[in-house]
């Protein structure tokens, strides 16, 4: 199998690095300004995992210039760059070639299906924590659950998808199939909307925000509304209300990522715009959509805005 990594920040390098190790042949696709932080195409992973050194099989700012077939590509860059990192890998995606959208958000997905048609299009929930350490290495904090691969069109050969998923996982990273992935996936945004913004703005842990009674309530007006637009666009969530995810997200969810801080925590601190557009931002959308309001998303959402356009 030849696989394209597109996107080499903190998910991209760890795909790219287990995938490599366990003998595929793995190009990495970035932007040119960073090809100077991979020397000899090297990447690393540290933490949870272990730690890990791979040469990738070559690295690239356009995805032209890879001349093998490429099998599978596996989009982890940024939801605002989605659009024009799949109108890049055009030259790459054959007739047999697979794009596993592996990213934070909504609207990633359907953007992908828009451009390329559903029979083209995996998507994955990844919820493991990974951080950039350096500028080709990066660190496995902590890991929830695992990779959940599938196909909401149910249009590609389940058997394609399963040796998508058996590659992964024997590559080292735990991977399983998802029929239901897309639920799946809602259950991230959901997870996402609630902490990423405040553990952003207040710089503090996942654990700190749950256990102080002034952020959950923001926390569970912010599902409450999530819950109340994705009923109204007729969006299948797999939980029958608002109260059985809370209960969930509290017991089951916090507990093992208590000391992580959001990517959008580490985005701020740099200087770097955010992904709040694919989750609180995309919520406002989607209740505008409606004509109902989304108040706690669309304040997060501005206040996540005033800190990208001050940055400290």
């Amino acid at each position: 199998m030849n696989i394209a990594v597109v996107g080499l920040g903190a998910l991209g390098i760890a795909f790219a690095t287990f995938l490599k190790n366990s003998g595929i042949t793995v190009f990495g696709i970035t932007k040119e300004k960073y090809l100077k932080n991979f020397e000899k195409n090297t990447v690393r992973v540290k933490g949870i995992w272990g730690d890990h050194t791979a040469n990738l099989d070559g690295i690239y700012s356009d995805p032209s210039q890879i001349k093998e077939n490429i099998n599978l590509v596996i989009l982890t860059v940024k939801s605002y760059d989605t659009e024009k990192a799949l109108n890049q890998i055009k030259p790459i995606v054959g007739k047999e070639t697979l794009i596993l959208i592996a990213q934070n958000g909504y609207g990633n997905y359907e953007k992908a299906v828009e451009i390329f048609g559903k029979d083209k299009v995996l998507l994955s929930r990844v919820i493991f924590g990974s951080k950039i350490v350096d500028k080709n290495s990066v660190e496995i904090t902590v890991s929830a659950d695992d990779v959940r691969i599938g196909d909401p069109s149910k249009t590609i050969p389940e058997k394609k998808v399963l040796n998508i998923v058996e590659t992964i996982r024997k590559s080292g990273i735990p991977a399983s199939f998802a029929p239901d992935v897309y639920q799946i996936l809602w259950d991230k945004i959901l997870y996402n909307c609630a902490l990423n913004p405040l553990g952003a703005l207040l710089e503090c842990s996942y654990g700190d925000l749950a256990e102080n009674k002034y952020t959950r309530q923001i926390m569970e007006n912010i599902i409450k509304e999530i819950f109340l637009v994705t009923k109204a666009n007729d969006i299948k969530l797999r939980w029958e209300n608002s109260e059985e995810y809370i209960k969930h997200f509290y017991q089951n969810l916090i507990p093992p990522t208590k000391k992580h801080f959001p990517s959008m925590f580490y985005d701020l601190k740099s200087g770097k715009k955010t992904e709040i557009d694919a989750l609180n931002g995309a919520i406002i959308k989607l209740a505008q959509k409606k004509g109902i309001k989304a108040q706690t998303n669309e304040t997060i959402t501005l206040l996540i805005k005033f800190k990208e356009s001050n940055p400290v």
